[in-house]
């Protein structure tokens, strides 16, 4: 037997999360077996631990959406035992039993090589959250984005995504403003290469279809006013990359930030996103996040602990990325 985070459902259809050992014979199919070592809580694994929203769609669950670890059996061409690897997404956590747990089984497919530049407590620092910043930054330099051209908007800066976004960004030579709701954190997030902090009330009312021109780019990930007060203040032919909602899924603006300025709204999907574009994130990670800065950012727990956690989590009582030890 080993130990996993198991989520029921009872009649009341309220959820329940417990520790629970689980026969490696009930994973599901896969070609690949990982002894996971370190998983992490996500916005997502908050959710569906807590019942806060219908993450869950086949129970019994065990969530976790990203996990690292080393490869124990493997019939994937790709992979051997020994091998460390991470994974991020595809489903984890929602449809199938996911990284909270001691062993997975998946396909081969979906796994990346560990980078040797972390161990896999610091693949899961950066878990789903930074490897979806990795993916933004990309996107904005392939819209064009260059230090050169003038501030980038991280909001949600306090929040796993927004940590890491500030690293590389700040790393990459850009002039960072991060906007948060929790100021006091001003050297938190300094120290993550912010260059000024903002704070979110400013942008937390209905935003005017155009403002004055402020930043050539932006990372966003709250939605709804935020993001529509960030498109009005854009620069011209400016990018801004879309992957949370922590604030809202609605978008109260208009057309014209795209069409009078011709702003860029940059959706990032990191679930399924192609395993080239998964390289190409870990190889940005690898070469500009600092890994000491990480330790900053990070709490750690162990299997239990991440489901109380989990509570603090979507209380919004956390900063930053929590690692979760399957083996403690």
């Amino acid at each position: 037997m080993t130990q996993a985070i198991l989520l029921t459902r009872g009649e009341d259809k309220a959820t329940q999360a417990a520790v629970s050992d689980i026969d490696p014979a009930d994973l599901p199919e896969g070609d690949v077996t990982v002894a996971v070592s370190h998983s992490t809580l996500n916005y997502k694994d908050g959710l569906a631990i807590t019942g806060s929203g219908p993450v869950v769609r086949a129970w019994p669950m065990v969530p976790g959406i990203d996990f690292a670890g080393v490869v124990e059996d493997s019939g994937h061409a790709g992979f051997k035992p020994g091998d460390a690897v991470v994974l991020n997404g595809w489903g984890l956590g929602e449809s199938r039993w996911g990284g909270l747990a001691q062993k997975a089984r998946v396909p081969g497919d979906w796994l990346v090589p560990l980078p040797p530049a972390f161990t896999p407590a610091q693949a899961m620092a950066i878990g789903t959250a930074g490897y979806t910043a990795a993916l933004a930054v990309l996107e904005l330099e392939r819209q064009g984005l260059t230090p050169d051209k003038g501030p980038v908007l991280v909001t949600g800066a306090n929040g796993g995504v927004g940590g890491v976004a500030i690293a590389l960004l700040a790393r990459r030579g850009y002039e960072v403003v991060a906007m948060t709701g929790r100021t006091g954190e001003a050297d938190y997030l300094t120290g993550l290469g912010a260059s000024a902090i903002m704070d979110r009330a400013e942008y937390a009312g209905p935003a005017r279809p155009m403002a004055k021109e402020r930043w050539a780019g932006a990372v966003d990930a709250v939605g709804s006013h935020t993001l529509a007060n960030v498109l009005s203040q854009m620069k011209y032919f400016s990018p801004v990359a879309a992957c949370g909602l922590a604030g809202g899924m609605d978008l109260p603006t208009s057309v014209a930030p795209f069409i009078l300025r011709g702003v860029r709204l940059c959706g990032i999907e990191s679930v399924y996103m192609p395993k080239p574009e998964r390289l190409a994130a870990y190889d940005l990670l690898a070469n500009d996040l600092d890994p000491a800065l990480l330790a900053s950012m990070t709490t750690e727990v162990g299997l239990a602990e991440a489901i109380p956690t989990a509570a603090r989590l979507m209380a919004g009582q956390v900063r930053g990325r929590v690692v979760v030890d399957v083996t403690r």
